[in-house]
């Protein structure tokens, strides 16, 4: 079976999303909607399918099954709720929502409507997580001890003066955490586990007339009693691929993107070799560190096929929306401590 695809808000990531449609074997790109009669019409030609400026009509769209949600961040609520209402499956971009309310609205939203959703996290799909995790799982590790995440990336004055709700908390709901590092804090949170406390500082470090941050430092205790600490930037020049560091009394992993630069461990596996010899290439895209544009759309894809994986099943995607909502929690409270000064203690 073929699943129809549409997509929803016609940004610069809706393309990632409709080269990654057409790369799926059971997937297809059939309709897109933009309240821009203009922008969908363009999108619609250029990626062969219906254009819409109305929603009711393009959740009509026959044979519509899954809708992937573009829009900026502070939008992902109110178009979830009218589409999930007419049965349609939802991917929503990340972050899910720009605050717990909201994210909670939308996977209630789901659940009543019986329809699945993702939240999007390609980066949980590379197979270097693959390999890191399952380390993890068989106690490699041994007893965890530091979880590090640094993105460390760069985004010119113009990137924000020209990007409307980019630098807004009503719409972008944050900074250099909530818009670019979320990757990299949802795969520290999806190795080392759920986070107990986080005490931070952000400040607006080389942009102007921003609101929201473009510099942050978290000290995380985990509820292992591991430690760690979440550097988020886009002020680094000219920005460098992000960085997750797993650090255990029986060994250590350092990913950087999808290549690895540090793989040991006491008890050493034949396999370790390999996957030092594999991993070890350097990564082929600039990972959206100093542009983000600077992406590959295979994660993207392999999400969508985990999708499918859910439907064919009837089973939970990888990434739902509770597993989606754990990150902004996590940045929430980094941005809470950091306004009050003080150590907050997850859930919030």
């Amino acid at each position: 079976m073929t699943y129809g695809f549409g997509i929803v808000g016609l940004g610069l990531i809706a393309k990632f999303h409709a080269k990654a449609i057409r790369a799926m074997k059971k997937g297809k790109l059939i309709a897109c909607y933009s309240r821009s009669k203009t922008k969908a019409d363009a999108f619609g030609k250029k990626c062969n399918c219906s254009a819409y400026s109305s929603i009711k009509e393009f959740c009509s769209h026959p044979g519509l099954d899954v809708v992937t949600i573009c829009t900026p961040s502070g939008a992902h609520l109110e178009l979830s709720l009218k589409i999930s209402e007419t049965g349609k499956h939802l991917i929503v971009e990340k972050p899910l929502e720009i605050n717990l309310e909201r994210c909670d609205k939308i996977i209630e939203a789901c659940e009543k409507n019986k329809v699945k959703l993702a939240g999007i996290f390609p980066s949980r799909f590379h197979d270097i997580t693959r390999v890191i995790k399952s380390a993890i799982d068989e106690g490699r590790f041994g007893k965890l001890v530091l979880g590090d995440a640094y993105v460390k990336w760069y985004r010119s004055q113009e990137y924000y003066n020209k990007g409307g709700w980019h630098g807004t908390w009503e719409l972008d709901g944050g900074g250099a955490l909530m818009n670019q590092s979320i990757h990299a804090i949802d795969l520290l949170q999806y190795f080392m586990g759920p986070v107990e406390f986080v005490q931070s500082f952000t400040n607006i470090a080389a942009h102007k007339r921003i609101k929201v941050e473009d510099n942050a430092v978290a000290i995380v205790r985990f509820k292992n009693e591991a430690l760690g600490v979440i550097e988020g930037s886009t002020s680094v020049y000219p920005g460098f691929l992000k960085r997750i560091e797993i650090s255990g009394t029986k060994g250590s992993a350092i990913m950087e993107e999808e290549s690895l630069r540090a793989w040991s461990f006491v008890n050493e596996k034949s396999e370790d070799k390999i996957i030092r010899k594999r991993f070890a290439i350097k990564t082929g895209t600039g990972g959206g560190a100093s542009d983000p544009a600077a992406i590959r759309f295979h994660g993207h894809q392999r999400q969508f096929e985990d999708m499918v994986r859910a439907l064919e099943t009837d089973s939970k995607p990888l990434v739902d929306g509770y597993e989606a909502r754990k990150a902004v929690e996590i940045i929430l409270a980094i941005y809470k401590s950091a306004r009050e000064g003080k150590k907050v203690k997850l859930p919030l």
